[in-house]
């Protein structure tokens, strides 16, 4: 299990998470809510080692991990898909997926896997990843992440510019890692969508967990009242 116990995370002097707590299992879908500058992508930093906690941290399996880096973290099974994607301009689409297996672990997702289970990626393999569309990179970036092969994959509003035949695509492939039996973590600006994509929900508001409960069972008012502060 991944979990986050009281924290409390700062940008210099600012603080940006309240004593909040979150999980997530081996397997499950957990979805991440609120209003911009909620605190969603900075629970997302927390986790990777990115931005440094107070007051307990973040415990993987039992064990607090909460002083690691980021390649720490990945190293232990944790993968960010960023918001904006940021890949290497300057690489081809191969490249930068063969950058990121390299630190990487080994398991089951592959480059050669990704090129099977994917055609178009292996279209514009050879095309500089700024040469793609938004929906494009964001393939990428996801398989980016994959074939690191983490047991959790943290991804932070991975929809985000896209249009809707693109944004499908892109859940298409989330749903295909999701089949063997990974951890996701989903920041989504659709409320309607991430709860459709997950069996958990936290609505974050001013950096705390204003809601939380089973996707199936959201009170859509009380998610809109959470979510803007109602």
């Amino acid at each position: 299990m991944l979990s986050i116990e009281s924290v409390d995370a700062y940008y210099g002097l600012f603080q940006a998470l309240f004593g909040l707590s979150f999980s997530i299992s081996p397997g499950e879908t957990v979805a991440l809510i609120g209003s911009n500058g909620a605190g969603k992508s900075t629970l997302l930093k927390t986790i990777v080692g990115a931005v440094r906690v107070r007051r307990d941290g973040v415990r993987l399996d039992g064990r607090d991990v909460g002083g690691d880096t980021e390649p720490q973290q990945l190293a232990r099974g944790i993968a960010l898909v960023p918001e904006g994607r940021r890949l290497f301009g300057s690489l081809t689409v191969l490249e930068n997926l063969q950058l990121a297996a390299r630190n990487g672990r080994a398991g089951p997702w592959t480059i050669p896997r990704l090129m099977q289970e994917f055609p178009v990626m292996k279209e514009f393999q050879h095309r500089p990843s700024t040469a793609l569309s938004g929906g494009q990179q964001q393939l990428v970036a996801i398989s980016r992440a994959l074939v690191c092969n983490p047991n959790y994959l943290l991804c932070d509003e991975i929809s985000l510019g896209l249009s809707p035949l693109a944004v499908n695509d892109v859940y298409g492939l989330l749903s295909r890692a999701r089949g063997d039996g990974l951890a996701v973590v989903l920041v989504e600006q659709n409320v309607t969508r991430a709860l459709a994509e997950s069996g958990r929900f936290y609505c974050i508001q001013k950096g705390r967990v204003a809601l939380s409960g089973k996707s199936a069972d959201a009170d859509h008012a009380a998610v809109a009242q959470a979510y803007f502060g109602m």
